[in-house]
C-alpha cells in the first residue's frame, strides 16, 4: 500500500489567510508527514487508514458508514476524482448524497511540530468546512471550505504559535442540496513548511475571504394571495393569482393549448422514481372562462404518472417526459380524457442520478420538431423501446429534439449544465439558460458548449459509427477526445456575486441578479407588453426569488447577452418559479414550485408537497379574449402567420402541420414569402411551408440568394434536415462558404457540414477556412473545426492541404494536433 503522504491532492479554499502558506517552489515528491499521537502515545487515526472512525466522534447522519474506501468519485462522474491518500477518506456525499448533515470531531492532540497539512474538497459554502480548534479555549484557529470540487487538495497551516497546546479537528457538513457535502483526509504534522504541487493558491485564498453580504428578503412562507401581492413589478404591470394550493401543488411543467388553457404537470414523485405502478404525478387542465385572471374550471386529465418532468400539447395528445420514458398520451377527440394508455416513444432517459436534470421544458421549434433540455449529470442512452445499444444516442448536457410524425430523435447541440429552459426568438434562434456555470447560451445545431462536467461526446449515430476506433471500449458514453475546445457563454455577466464560486453566492447575490440557479426561459414575443420588452430573454432565478431579464444583441455570427434590469422580484425566499409562457393576450403565466428547500436533494421527505402557485402577469388593462384555433379555417391560420403575437403564429403553424399538405395553404404561404417586406414574416412563411410539406428543394435553394441573412441561413438548415444534400445543395454551400458576406450564414454552413458525408465536405471547407475575418468570431473557428476534424481523421494528406490554406489559426493548430493524435493511435494499433 502506498504511503498516504505521497499523493495528497484536494481542492481547497481558506477563510484564514494568516495561517496558510503556499510555496511557489514544487518538490519532486510531496514531503512525508508525521502522524499526531494521543496522550497515551498511540498514533491517531487522522488518515482513516484502519477503515474506521476510531479517534473521532460523529454527530448527525452525514458521517454514517464512513470512511469511504477507494475512489468512488471517478465511478460516478468523469470530470473529477477523489484524489485521496491511501485507501480511506471522508466524503459525505458518497453514502447518502447531499441530504444528511452532521459534525465529525477528532480527539484532542498536542501540536508537536510547527506545520500541518490535510486534504479538503467538497462544497464552498461556510456550512461545509474544516476547523482546527484549541481544546482549552475552544478558539477556532483556522477554518476552510472546499471549492465545489470533489478533488481533494492539500492545505498547509502554520501552527508555530500553538506548539505544545492541544487542538482538535472538526469536520462540518451542515448544508443540504447542491454541493452540500465535505471531503477530508490525511491530517499530518511537518517539521518544516511542506510544499505541494497542487496546493491552494494565494488567489484562491483571497477569493475565499471575499464574502458578499447576506441578502435581505422580506418574506418567507406566504399564502398564495399574499404571495401575489408581494411581487414587485415595473410600473404598469400587475400580478394575479391564477391558481394556488390546494388546487395546484408541485407544478414542474406546463403548456398552453390552442384554446388558451393551461396544462400543468404536478410532480409528487420527485426526486425518486416510484416502483412501477405507484407513481403519484398527474396532469391538470386549468381554464379561465370569464377572463377575470383566475381559473374557474379544473380538470384532472391523467393520474398515476411517475417522475414527470416535461410536457407539451399537440398532434392530438400530450407529450410527456417521465424518465426513463418520453411518452405520448393520445386525446384525438379533445374530450380531455386519454384515449388509451401512454405510448412510449423513447426510453433510456436516466432517473437514477440528478433527477432535477432529466428531460425537461418541452417546446415546439419553428421547424416543427419538439425541443427539450437535458442536464449534465443524468447519463442517458436514448432510443426506441427495445433498441439495441448501437441504435441509441447518448445524452447528457444537451438540447435535443424529436420529430412528431417522422419519430426521429436527435441531439441538436451538446454542452452546458443542468439547463431547464429553452425558447426561440423571432428569427428562430435557440436560447437556453443554465445553472452553476454561466447562465446564457445561444445554441447552434451541432455546437459543442462549455460543460459543467464530463466529456464531450458524439451527437449522432453517424458520428458514433465513424469514430469507433477512438472510443473507449469500456465506456457506454461515446466520448470523443478530438473536439479540443468548446463554445463559451454569450453572457457578458453572471447573476451571482463574489468570487468564491456560484454555490457560495447563494443568498448573497441580490446585487448581481439573485444567484446561479435558473429555471425556465421565455423570449417575450407577445403583443400587450410595452415594445421595450419584445425579444428580451426572461428566466427565473431560484435563489434570487425573481425573474431576470437579459438583452440579446447581435455580434459577429451570434449574440452577446447584456444584463438587463430584473423584471420581477417575488420577495419571498420560498418562491421557486419553474417556467413562464405568454398567452393569446400577450400576458404571461408563471408556475411556482414553492418550497422552503431551494436545492435538489434525493430525500423524498425533504420536499414540501403541499404548495404550488400559478401567477398571471398583465400589463395595464389588457383585455382577455377567448380563442380556439382548432376551429379556424386553413386560410385563417395562414393569415395568423402575420400576427404580432407569436402565440398565434406558433399555434397556427402547428395546427397547419397537424392537418398536413394543402396546395392552397402552400400558395398563400409562398405569396407571403415572396411579397411580404418583413423578414420575420418571410421566416414564418418559410417555416410553415416546411412543416406542411410545401417547401420543395427548388424553393429552398432559391432562398439561398435572398437579401436577408436569416432567410438564407434557415434555408440551409431546412435543406439539411434529412442529412442528404443534393449535388445542387453542395454547390450552393461551397458558393456561400466562399462568397457570402454574412458570418451568420457561414455559421449555418458550418453546422450543415456536420450533417454532410465527410467525403463531400472538402470544397465547402476550403471556402470557410479561407475566411480570415472569422478568426476571432465567438463561434466560427470552433464550428469550422467541428466540421473539419472528421476530414483530418480520414485523410492526413488532405488535412495538410487544408492546414496550408487555412487562414483560421485555431483550425491550423487543431489540425496539427489531430494529425499527431492520429499517428499515436496508429502506432498503438500496430
Amino acid at each position: 500500500m502506498m504511503l498516504k503522504s505521497l499523493f495528497p491532492r484536494p481542492r481547497i479554499l481558506s477563510l484564514s489567510l494568516s495561517f496558510i502558506f503556499v510555496s511557489p517552489i514544487f518538490s519532486a515528491l510531496p514531503p512525508t508527514g508525521i502522524k499526531p499521537v494521543s496522550s497515551d502515545g498511540h498514533s491517531l487515526n487522522l488518515d482513516f487508514e484502519d477503515g474506521t472512525l476510531r479517534d473521532w466522534k460523529a454527530e448527525g447522519k452525514a458521517f454514517e458508514k464512513q470512511p469511504i474506501k477507494g475512489d468512488t468519485v471517478a465511478k460516478r462522474r468523469g470530470d473529477m476524482k477523489s484524489d485521496h491518500a491511501g485507501e480511506y477518506w471522508i466524503g459525505t456525499y458518497e453514502i447518502a448524497d447531499d441530504d444528511p448533515t452532521g459534525t465529525l470531531s477528532s480527539v484532542p492532540f498536542k501540536v508537536t511540530h510547527p506545520f500541518a497539512s490535510f486534504l479538503i474538497g467538497g462544497g464552498s459554502t461556510e456550512q461545509n468546512r474544516v476547523e482546527l480548534v484549541r481544546a482549552d479555549t475552544q478558539q477556532i484557529l483556522f477554518k476552510i471550505s472546499g471549492l465545489d470540487s470533489e478533488n481533494l487538495r492539500p492545505v498547509v497551516v502554520d501552527l508555530q504559535a500553538h506548539l505544545g497546546k492541544e487542538i482538535f479537528v472538526r469536520v462540518i457538513d451542515h448544508q443540504i442540496g447542491g454541493w452540500g457535502h465535505i471531503n477530508f483526509d490525511d491530517f499530518k504534522f511537518y517539521a518544516a513548511r511542506p510544499a505541494f504541487a497542487n496546493a491552494v493558491t494565494l488567489a484562491e485564498l483571497a477569493k475565499q475571504a471575499e464574502v458578499p453580504p447576506a441578502d435581505v428578503v422580506k418574506y418567507a412562507g406566504l399564502s398564495p394571495e399574499e404571495a401575489a401581492r408581494a411581487i414587485a413589478l415595473p410600473p404598469g404591470f400587475s400580478a394575479k393569482l391564477f391558481a394556488g394550493e390546494p388546487d395546484v401543488k408541485q407544478p414542474i411543467a406546463f403548456a398552453i393549448d390552442d384554446r388558451g388553457r393551461l396544462w400543468v404537470a404536478e410532480a409528487y414523485t420527485y426526486p425518486r422514481r416510484a416502483p412501477e405502478g405507484q407513481g403519484k404525478d398527474r396532469i391538470l387542465i386549468f381554464e379561465d372562462t370569464d377572463g377575470d385572471g383566475r381559473f374557474n374550471k379544473r380538470t384532472v386529465f391523467m393520474e398515476g404518472l411517475n417522475l414527470i418532468s416535461g410536457m407539451e400539447v399537440g398532434f392530438g395528445g400530450v407529450w410527456v417526459g417521465t424518465a426513463p420514458h418520453l411518452m405520448f398520451i393520445p386525446d384525438k377527440n379533445s374530450d380531455d380524457k386519454p384515449d388509451g394508455p401512454p405510448e412510449v416513444l423513447l426510453d433510456g432517459w436516466d432517473f437514477r442520478a440528478d433527477t432535477h436534470e432529466t428531460l425537461n421544458t418541452f417546446t415546439w421549434g419553428p421547424d416543427g420538431w419538439l425541443y427539450g433540455c437535458h442536464g449534465v449529470f443524468c447519463p442517458s442512452n436514448v432510443g426506441k423501446p427495445g433498441a439495441p445499444a448501437n441504435e441509441r444516442q447518448w445524452v447528457d448536457a444537451a438540447v435535443w429534439r424529436f420529430h412528431p410524425t417522422k419519430r426521429v430523435f436527435e441531439v441538436f447541440a451538446e454542452g452546458a449544465s443542468n439547463q431547464w429552459g429553452v425558447d426561440f426568438d423571432e428569427h428562430g434562434q435557440c436560447f437556453i439558460e443554465a445553472c452553476v456555470i454561466p447562465h446564457l447560451w445561444h445554441m447552434i445545431q451541432g455546437g459543442r458548449y462549455q460543460r459543467q462536467g464530463g466529456e464531450h461526446y458524439c451527437i449522432s449515430l453517424e458520428e458514433i459509427q465513424r469514430n469507433q476506433r477512438s472510443r473507449n471500449p469500456n465506456s457506454r458514453k461515446p466520448v470523443y477526445p478530438f473536439f479540443y475546445d468548446d463554445i463559451k457563454t454569450i453572457g457578458d455577466h453572471v447573476h451571482w456575486a463574489g468570487s468564491k464560486g456560484p454555490h457560495a453566492a447563494n443568498a448573497r447575490s441580490d446585487s448581481a441578479g439573485g444567484g446561479h440557479a435558473h429555471a425556465g426561459l421565455m423570449v417575450y414575443l407577445g403583443d400587450s407588453w410595452p415594445a421595450e420588452y419584445r425579444g428580451k430573454l426572461f428566466m427565473n432565478n431560484i435563489h434570487g426569488q425573481r425573474v431576470n431579464m437579459d438583452i440579446p444583441e447581435r455580434r459577429g455570427s451570434g449574440y452577446v447577452g447584456k444584463h438587463g434590469a430584473d423584471f420581477a422580484n417575488f420577495n419571498d425566499t420560498w418562491s421557486q418559479t419553474m417556467n413562464l409562457l405568454y398567452d393569446q393576450n400577450g400576458s404571461v403565466y408563471v408556475i411556482d414550485w414553492y418550497d422552503k428547500n431551494q436545492c435538489h436533494h434525493n430525500n423524498v421527505e425533504g420536499h414540501d408537497r403541499s404548495n404550488g402557485r400559478i401567477f398571471k402577469i398583465v400589463y395595464g388593462d389588457t383585455k382577455w379574449a377567448p380563442v380556439d384555433l382548432q376551429k379556424r379555417r386553413d386560410d385563417e391560420l395562414v393569415q395568423l402567420q402575420l400576427h404580432k403575437n407569436d402565440w398565434y403564429v406558433r399555434h397556427a403553424r402547428r395546427v397547419l402541420q397537424e392537418r398536413g399538405p394543402n396546395p392552397k395553404v402552400h400558395e398563400a404561404l409562398r405569396k407571403i414569402l415572396s411579397e411580404n417586406p418583413d423578414v420575420t414574416r418571410k421566416l414564418r412563411a418559410l417555416w410553415t411551408l416546411h412543416v406542411t410539406g410545401g417547401l420543395t428543394e427548388k424553393i429552398a435553394l432559391s432562398q439561398l440568394n435572398h437579401a436577408s441573412e436569416y432567410v438564407r441561413a434557415w434555408a440551409i438548415q431546412l435543406l439539411m434536415e434529412d442529412r442528404n444534400p443534393s449535388a445542387d445543395m453542395l454547390k450552393e454551400l461551397a458558393r456561400l462558404a466562399k462568397g457570402d458576406a454574412s458570418p451568420f450564414v457561414r455559421l449555418y454552413v458550418a453546422a450543415a457540414l456536420q450533417r454532410t458525408p465527410v467525403n463531400q465536405r472538402v470544397e465547402v471547407l476550403e471556402g470557410l477556412l479561407a475566411r480570415g475575418e472569422d478568426a476571432q468570431d465567438h463561434n466560427l473557428p470552433l464550428m469550422y473545426w467541428y466540421a473539419t476534424e472528421p476530414v483530418v481523421a480520414q485523410d492526413t494528406k488532405l488535412a495538410v492541404a487544408l492546414m496550408t490554406k487555412s487562414k483560421i489559426p485555431l483550425v491550423r493548430q487543431f489540425i496539427t494536433r489531430r494529425i499527431a493524435s492520429s499517428d499515436k493511435v496508429a502506432s498503438a494499433g500496430q
